[in-house]
C-alpha cells in the first residue's frame, strides 16, 4: 500500500519538491525565530490524520452533525490536558489561530468601544493588542503602553495613573518582542483598582509556563490567559483560551459560533497529544534549557558589543538593535544571516524611526534550537556566526560560517527528520 506522501510524489511533483525543499532547509539550518518550533512526529501524525475529514460544528456533546464519538474524545481530551497543565477552570481548544484567540476574548467579554490598555506594537505588543492597522485596534478604544527607553522596563507608575485616567474595562499584558518577564501582581493590582477584567496573552512564552519555566499569571489571579500551540509548546498551529469559570459561556460562545465555525479536529488532536508531552519532566527540562540558552546567547552576543534592546532577556527571545550595532537595518541583517542558513526575522525596536519592513532589529529566540538539543556552547557558536556575518558579509565568509552551519545541523536533527 503506498503511503500518503508517495501518492503527493506521483501526483503532485511541483508541491512536493517544495515539501522536499523545506525538509532539506530545516534539517541544513538553524531556527532562530522565537515563534517558530519543531513539533513531535506525533502532533505531524494527527495533523495528516482521519480526523481531518471529520466536521465537528459545535462542542462536546452539543454538535450540529452525527458522528461524533471521537471527536469528543479528543476535544475532551484536550480541554481536560489543558485545565491541568495551566491549573486553569476552564479550556476552549478550538480557536484557529493566536490572532482568532484574542478576538473572540474581546469580543465575547466586551462591548465594541469599550477600552483596553494594552503594550504599544513597537515596544513588544502584537498587532492584536490594538495597533491601529488590526480590526480589534478599530472596533475597540485601545489605550496602549511604552516602556522606559532608557532600559526597557514597564513603567508601573505610567500604566497606573493611564488606568485612573482612561478606566480601561481590560487589563493585558503579553508580548511578541518584549525580552523581559511581566509582574503580574503589579497589573492585577492595577487592573483591581479600576474594575478591569485581566487577560495575559502568553502566545510566545506559553510553553514556558506549561514547563515551570516562567510564572503562571493564574497562580496572581488573572481572569484569561491565552496562548498559541506551536511557539514554546511545540504543538501544531492553534490556539487556547484559558479562564475562569464566570467566563466560560461568553468564551464558547464568542469562539461558536461567534466568531467561527466548525472546530480544525485534526489540530485540536494535535493539540491533546501536545498537552500530554507538556505534563512530562522531559519538556519541563526543555523549558529550563530554552531559558539557560537564550541568556546565554545574549550574555555572548553583549560581550561583542552587540546592543540588546533591554541590555539582555529574561525569557525566551532577545531583540538585536542592528543599526547600532552593525549600522545595517533589520531588512538586510536578516537576508545575510539567510545566506548562512541562520532564520531570524527583522523587528521593529521601540519607537523604531524606521518602516516595518525595513526596521532596525532583528528577533532571535532559542526553543527551535533547544528542541534540536543544542545547548550553551551551540549559542555561543551562533553568537559568533552572527557577529562575523553582520559585520564581515563578504561572500568567502559567509560561504564558511554556511558550511559550518550545516556540519553543526549533521549532529543535532530535526524531531522527526531524523
Amino acid at each position: 500500500m503506498k503511503s500518503n506522501l508517495e501518492y503527493l510524489q506521483e501526483n503532485d511533483a511541483a508541491v512536493y519538491a517544495a515539501l522536499k525543499g523545506e525538509e532539506n532547509r530545516q534539517k541544513s539550518g538553524i531556527e532562530l525565530i522565537p515563534s517558530e518550533n519543531y513539533t513531535y512526529p506525533e502532533v505531524l501524525a494527527m495533523l495528516g490524520s482521519i480526523f481531518t475529514n471529520k466536521y465537528s460544528e459545535g462542542y462536546p456533546g452539543r454538535r450540529y452533525y452525527g458522528g461524533q464519538e471521537f471527536t469528543d474524545q479528543i476535544e475532551t481530551l484536550a480541554r481536560d490536558r489543558a485545565k491541568a497543565v495551566f491549573g486553569c477552570e476552564h479550556a476552549n481548544v478550538q480557536a484557529l489561530s493566536g490572532s482568532a484567540m484574542n478576538q473572540a476574548v474581546y469580543l465575547g467579554l466586551l462591548k465594541p468601544g469599550d477600552t483596553i490598555l494594552a503594550m504599544d506594537l513597537s515596544h513588544g505588543g502584537h498587532l492584536t493588542h490594538g495597533a491601529p492597522v488590526s480590526h480589534m485596534g478599530q472596533l475597540f478604544n485601545f489605550v496602549r503602553y511604552v516602556t522606559d527607553p532608557s532600559d526597557g522596563a514597564i513603567d508601573f507608575d505610567q500604566i497606573r495613573a493611564t488606568a485612573l485616567k482612561t478606566k480601561p474595562k481590560m487589563v493585558l499584558c503579553g508580548y511578541t518582542s518584549y525580552p523581559r518577564d511581566i509582574d503580574y501582581q503589579k497589573f492585577k493590582d492595577i487592573a483591581d483598582e479600576v474594575g478591569a477584567i485581566t487577560m495575559t496573552d502568553a502566545s510566545h512564552f506559553g510553553g514556558l509556563v506549561a514547563g515551570g519555566a516562567m510564572n503562571n499569571p493564574f497562580d496572581y489571579g488573572f481572569d484569561v490567559v491565552t496562548t498559541t500551540t506551536h511557539k514554546s509548546l511545540r504543538g501544531p498551529r492553534g490556539g487556547l483560551i484559558l479562564c475562569k469559570k464566570e467566563f466560560a459561556r461568553k468564551i464558547d460562545k464568542s469562539v461558536f459560533p461567534g466568531l467561527q465555525g466548525g472546530p480544525h479536529m485534526n489540530a485540536i488532536a494535535a493539540i491533546a497529544v501536545t498537552l500530554l508531552k507538556a505534563q512530562t519532566d522531559e519538556f519541563r527540562e526543555y523549558a529550563k534549557q530554552v531559558l539557560v540558552n537564550s541568556k546565554t546567547l545574549a550574555d555572548a552576543l553583549m560581550a561583542k558589543q552587540v546592543s540588546l534592546i533591554t541590555g539582555g532577556t529574561d525569557n525566551h527571545m532577545m531583540v538585536i538593535d542592528t543599526v547600532a550595532s552593525f549600522d545595517l537595518d533589520g531588512r538586510v541583517a536578516e537576508e545575510i544571516l539567510d545566506k548562512v542558513a541562520i532564520t531570524t526575522n527583522k523587528q521593529i525596536i521601540p519607537d523604531d524611526p524606521k518602516p516595518p519592513l525595513r526596521p532596525s532589529g532583528i528577533r532571535l529566540g532559542s526553543p527551535a534550537a533547544t528542541t534540536r538539543g543544542m545547548k550553551e556552547a551551540e549559542m555561543v557558536q551562533m553568537a559568533d556566526w552572527i557577529v562575523e556575518s553582520l559585520r564581515n558579509p563578504e561572500q568567502g565568509v559567509l560561504d564558511r560560517i554556511n558550511t559550518e552551519v550545516a556540519e553543526l545541523c549533521l549532529s543535532f536533527p530535526v524531531p522527526g527528520l531524523e
